[in-house]
């Protein structure tokens, strides 16, 4: 059946590792195109560990080239551009300092000296005696390390130099839709405004004030925040086919992209597993209160008002790849090269074997997590039954489920009427031995999600306020 004028959307994802975009049709929701690449984005910081920053212009070229690769004569037809990223993390750049787009080819671009690089929701400068001499924030959502407004106050105290050469700031998904409308004021939604801190949900305002006696420079944030589904503005050339004049929503958290394409029903969670791991549903009635203490659930905005309960654990598909690394360099110490893929698929054979199953446990928080930022890892329940290479990786996939169930647990989605978990993420998708241990410790049915869901849901949320 031939495709009407006017019957699609862009979805862009712009993932920690990886960008993705969909073409949407709208006659039926359902993908006709897609297209992903790795970012390669990742820079080493100056602070070893604790840095954790990426180069924008890799990020914006990897959007590039995968929209340059979607077909023409769909993106013709495209109506309506939904944009997501990754929550918490901050880029800082000067306005009005686009590279001049010399031909008629509209292009992504940043001037490298314009822009700072983006310091993500990994990044770890500011520990928890920093964070103790922030100001108390009225807001429900408490500060952490990897969040736009920490990191703000960190430059601000250890470079204010830094905070000089810059104008505007943004999440990274912010800059891209900056940049298709042509932009110069950051417009931003509650949803990323509030992965930031200080920033009061119900009034969609930034504590200023509060911030501003502080010592930080608030004429950097954005001014314009809106809600979920309204528009920042329209395409301000044609990209690659598009039309210009196409209304672009304004960019929304991935997070809440992702469970927007996922779930079907209010009986239902959402399990993501890929960098790091979530699980969430949405809270049919919550309201925002004060901060007293920090907690393992926290609540974000997600559409027409509502919230998301979500339990947002620093330690997910990252430790099981640092577990892979490891393997890989033990080998090459011994004088042997083995393919990444290669250990993969030997360890999810073993792990998934019953066999596998061990007394062994282990507390696989490497990174700590925000609401226990000084928690570290841990193996107990070691016998000589226990150190085969199959029980150690089980042992870590319980683990990082384990970690998930003690932030939110069982009863708890059975108190609030949940019947069935949706999954989704790489780090889950992939490992049948990470799926195991969730019917294990749920012992709810588990439905798997696909890759790109993050991309839908950006897409879904231009349609559902069009």
């Amino acid at each position: 059946m031939t495709q009407q004028k006017g019957d699609f959307v862009l979805g862009i994802d712009l993932g920690t590792t990886s960008v993705k975009v969909i073409i949407l049709s709208t006659n039926n929701n359902q993908i006709v195109a897609k297209q992903t690449k790795d970012t390669q984005a990742n820079v080493p910081s100056t602070l070893g560990i604790e840095g954790n920053k990426q180069d924008v212009p890799k990020i914006l070229s990897a959007v590039h080239n995968c929209v340059s690769r979607l077909p023409k004569d769909l993106l013709k037809q495209v109506t309506k551009i939904g944009v997501c990223g990754q929550m918490h993390g901050i880029a800082l750049w000067k306005t009005g300092k686009k590279l001049d787009q010399s031909d008629n080819t509209f292009k992504l671009e940043f001037n490298k000296e314009n822009i700072s690089h983006l310091y993500t929701w990994q990044d770890g400068r500011c520990d928890i005696n920093f964070l103790n001499t922030l100001p108390k924030s009225k807001s429900h959502l408490p500060i952490h390390t990897g969040y736009g407004c920490a990191t703000l106050f960190w430059f601000a105290k250890h470079k204010p130099e830094k905070l000089q050469i810059y104008d505007t700031c943004g999440t990274v998904q912010d800059l891209v839709v900056s940049l298709l409308c042509g932009n110069d004021k950051v417009i931003m939604s509650t949803q990323n405004a509030a992965s930031w801190g200080y920033f009061c949900t119900e009034e969609a305002k930034w504590e200023l004030q509060l911030m501003s006696d502080a010592g930080l420079p608030v004429k950097l944030l954005p001014q314009t925040i809106l809600h979920p589904g309204q528009n920042a503005g329209q395409l301000i050339k044609s990209w690659f086919g598009i039309p210009a004049g196409v209304p672009i929503g304004v960019a929304l958290g991935d997070l809440q992209c992702s469970v927007l394409a996922l779930l079907k029903g209010p009986e239902e969670a959402v399990l993501n597993i890929s960098t790091s791991a979530q699980l969430t549903y949405v809270h049919p009635s919550y309201k925002p209160g004060a901060c007293d203490k920090l907690e393992s659930i926290e609540y974000f905005p997600y559409f027409n008002g509502k919230y998301l309960a979500v339990a947002a654990s620093l330690n997910g598909g990252n430790i099981l790849a640092t577990f892979v690394k490891t393997l890989q360099q033990w080998t090459m110490d011994l004088g042997f090269s083995v393919p990444q893929s290669k250990v993969w698929d030997k360890l999810i054979s073993l792990g998934k074997e019953d066999s596998s199953i061990s007394t062994m446990e282990i507390e696989p928080l490497l990174l700590g997590e925000r609401y226990a930022p000084d928690k570290t890892a841990s193996v107990t329940g070691i016998t000589l039954d226990t150190l085969h290479l199959g029980s150690v990786f089980r042992s870590l996939c319980s683990g990082v489920i384990r970690n998930l169930h003690n932030m939110m647990s069982q009863d708890l989605l059975k108190e609030k009427g949940i019947k069935r978990i949706v999954g989704n993420g790489s780090g889950l998708v992939r490992n049948t031995v990470l799926q195991q241990e969730v019917l294990h410790w749920y012992k709810l049915p588990l439905e798997l999600g696909h890759s790109g869901d993050a991309a839908l849901g950006a897409a879904l949320s231009a349609i559902i306020n069009k």
